[in-house]
């Protein structure tokens, strides 16, 4: 099976929430990853969404650094236009 990762940064000008995050996110730049596998024959090549992951940063005062949760792509979409109406 063959797998392929794509990573984007997404900036929130405003604080924000992401169910599977479960509590609010300071506004900032995010690291999002996407992991897809090919599927497919030789005349035909496509790729399918496996996952969608987001690096949170660790909070003040926490043991945890940092953060990778799997979140829904289109949770993430919606998120991000609230946040662009709002600015």
């Amino acid at each position: 099976m063959t797998m392929r990762t794509t990573s984007r940064t997404v900036t929130f000008t405003q604080p924000f929430l992401l169910g599977a995050a479960g509590e609010q996110q300071p506004a900032g730049t995010y690291t999002v990853e996407r992991d897809e596998e090919f599927v497919g024959n030789g005349a035909t090549a496509a790729y399918r969404r496996i996952s969608t992951l987001i690096r949170l940063p660790g909070r003040p005062g926490s043991l945890m650094l940092a953060q990778v949760i799997d979140i829904d792509p289109a949770e993430l979409a919606a998120a991000l236009a609230r946040d662009a109406d709002q600015a």
